[in-house]
């Protein structure tokens, strides 16, 4: 069996138990572990060549963040991909981030700022590739993806409020996996990429109200997509 790429050396876990979850949360927000897959400690364990403790521990903290469940008589699956739900998933999230963003624009150190502009070019050269795409592209997709999980990371660090930080933390990975499944068109890949970049340099620039502002127009337009795909009934 092909085990799948561990993260980059950027992003690398700090123990076999982080590796195991942020590999297993990439394989289910790309749907290569699709919903409603029933999976097992066994199975993943052989599935990425690490210890069952490990992923013992990767599964809790999936069921924390939505993304497996265990049903009676079932056994441990893929959790489904709720449309509706994602609404009611961004309504708490506009709110959670938006005091994240402006406290990490208030609060990030000058090597945290400097990452943020980083980030913001890296963004910007995503937007730049999907708006000369016709379709879309799974290597593009998934590293817009691992870029919007180091930002997110750096917000939550920089903002240094680690009650904010756990209350979106179970929203970030439902949300990825919605991204991949109806936000991959190269036209709304390129909006969302340009937000988040215009997001990143706000806050490297310790810009507060800014922040605040583009985070709205990120959320708008993530709800905005998100009601487009209730109305088609996916």
């Amino acid at each position: 069996m092909t085990r799948p790429s561990s993260p980059s050396v950027a992003t690398r876990p700090s123990s076999l138990s982080d590796e195991a979850y942020a590999r297993l949360e990439e394989l289910i927000i790309t749907m290569q572990l699709p919903p409603g897959k029933a999976v097992s400690e066994v199975m993943l364990s052989e599935l990425l060549g690490i210890g069952r403790t490990p992923v013992r521990e990767a599964l809790q903290r999936l069921v924390r963040d939505g993304l497996i469940v265990v049903l009676p008589q079932r056994g441990t699956l893929v959790s489904e991909i709720d449309v509706a739900m994602q609404l009611r998933v961004v309504e708490v999230r506009r709110e959670v981030e938006r005091l994240i963003v402006t406290l990490a624009a208030r609060r990030s150190t000058l090597e945290e700022r400097k990452a943020f502009a980083a980030l913001a070019l890296r963004f910007e050269m995503t937007a730049d590739a999907a708006a000369g795409a016709s379709a879309p592209d799974t290597k593009r997709d998934k590293a817009f993806m691992r870029t919007d999980r180091e930002f997110n990371e750096l917000c939550v660090k920089a903002s240094r409020n680690e009650f904010a930080a756990n209350a979106v933390g179970l929203m970030h990975g439902l949300c990825r996996r919605f991204f991949f499944a109806h936000f991959r068109q190269p036209k709304v890949l390129e909006r969302t990429a340009r937000l988040h970049s215009a997001l990143a340099g706000t806050i490297s620039k310790g810009d507060e109200e800014g922040a605040a502002h583009v985070l709205d127009e990120l959320m708008d337009h993530n709800e905005a997509v998100t009601r487009i795909t209730v109305s088609r009934g996916f």
